[in-house]
């Protein structure tokens, strides 16, 4: 019933993703440029979804670009950057409504994909050069949205237990950059790194909803080609973790409440035969409310404010999170390694196994009743270079054994502590 169909082309260097679903009274578009994560560019890469927002040659102000969208039957467009494992992606999305479900039957998708090519292709510029009053002014933007993570304690915490987990690493690059940069970006070499981006990325094409598949791919292949086809030379080899023993890293500031956070290495990712384990794993642990962090350290001892944990599939990492009293640190941080151990020594029961594979699956098709749920959870097969369709993902999520739990523990490994705390604590 919750079969994903996905038919996938390649053709002039893009890589086009058609799944056709009845399902949706919308059409989606969404369009994928992925590259290594890279220190030297990722500033670069973060103001790009600023400035590409602010219209086209054919649109120049951002207000016309609007009144364009208006006039597509009230299309909607985003535009942002993230970080999977070792990479970060340029993510365009436009949804239109359905043409089928619109009286005047228009060139609604012609008109569409025609705007799509120009916001990516022919983006606002003068010569060989964004317009450089935009690109100040989002530069100011860029360097509030970098400043707003300090003042969000939980996001600073966990930015900064990568930066020692990964120090090595090129994970531990910040996706939003660096404010370093931003005095060294102008219009001129933003401009020359984006023409470079759209020939070098590998760019993946996805389009959901009830559509004519053959006319769809040749509307889509006739606009969008991309100057020359890349090999997928970008996928990195995972780098291997030097760390031979846990560190602990304690930073002081003004604040009331103090963050603990805790890295740990799985050794096992997005493209093992354990993955599934590892989720289920997850959700036992520190992945729901009937977890054994938030019954232990919260409930059971009032230790914490929130304590939960997270995985990083593609890089192979397992983040626990809580918000703690400063004083509380030595107590909260033994609780949570009790839980750990409890986990490895098998201390779950196949009642607790079952409920916590039913909240997993029922998660997944939560996210399968979402256009964009589906494109990303099928984006996650192109960023681990790995066939795994969401039915096979769900399929072996209900197959996990207590075993297979058991034979994931012995490749979790604590890498680092990270605590941040109140400056009046020793």
């Amino acid at each position: 019933m919750n079969q994903v169909n996905e038919q996938i082309v390649e053709s002039g260097g893009i890589n086009l993703h058609l799944v056709p679903s009845k399902k949706f009274k919308t059409l989606n578009f969404v369009v994928k440029f992925k590259a290594t994560l890279d220190p030297s560019t990722i500033t670069k890469r973060a103001i790009l979804p600023y400035l590409l927002q602010q219209g086209t040659n054919k649109y120049p102000s951002r207000s016309e670009l609007q009144q364009k969208l208006d006039d597509l039957y009230g299309a909607v467009l985003s535009i942002d950057g993230t970080k999977k494992g070792n990479f970060h992606i340029i993510t365009f999305r436009m949804e239109i409504p359905n043409q089928r479900f619109l009286e005047d039957e228009s060139e609604l998708i012609e008109e569409s994909i025609a705007l799509l090519n120009e916001i990516i292709y022919q983006s606002r510029a003068s010569g060989e050069s964004f317009d450089s009053s935009i690109v100040e002014r989002e530069k100011e933007t860029l360097e509030q949205k970098i400043n707003s993570i300090m003042d969000d304690k939980m996001r600073y915490a966990n930015m900064r237990l990568i930066d020692e987990m990964c120090e090595n690493e090129v994970y531990k690059t910040h996706v939003h950059g660096y404010l370093d940069d931003l005095p060294n970006l102008d219009g001129k070499n933003l401009f020359t790194y984006y023409q470079s981006l759209l020939k070098e990325d590998r760019m993946d094409f996805y389009v959901l909803g009830d559509f004519d598949e053959m006319k769809m791919k040749n509307s889509i292949t006739t606009v969008f080609k991309k100057d020359h086809e890349i090999s997928e030379s970008n996928q990195t080899a995972e780098e291997g973790n030097s760390k031979t023993e846990p560190n602990t890293i304690t930073e002081k500031q003004a604040i009331q409440q103090a963050k603990l956070h805790i890295g740990y290495r799985t050794n096992c990712t997005y493209r093992d035969k354990l993955y599934f384990a590892l989720h289920v794993f997850n959700g036992l642990y520190g992945g729901f409310p009937n977890s054994k962090l938030f019954i232990h350290v919260r409930e059971k001892h009032s230790l914490a404010y929130y304590a939960a944990s997270r995985l990083e599939s593609h890089k192979g990492l397992l983040f626990v999170f809580s918000g703690i009293a400063p004083k509380d640190f030595e107590q909260a941080k033994e609780i949570m390694d009790q839980q750990m151990d409890a986990m490895r020594n098998g201390d779950f029961t196949e009642d607790e196994i079952s409920s916590t594979k039913e909240l997993i699956v029922n998660q997944l098709l939560e996210t399968l009743d979402h256009p964009q749920g589906i494109i990303e959870m099928l984006y996650q097969q192109v960023v681990a270079n790995h066939t795994l369709t969401p039915d096979e993902l769900i399929a072996n999520i209900k197959k996990v054994s207590k075993q297979d739990i058991l034979n994931v523990t012995k490749h979790i490994e604590e890498d680092t502590t990270y605590l941040l705390t109140n400056k009046g604590e020793e």
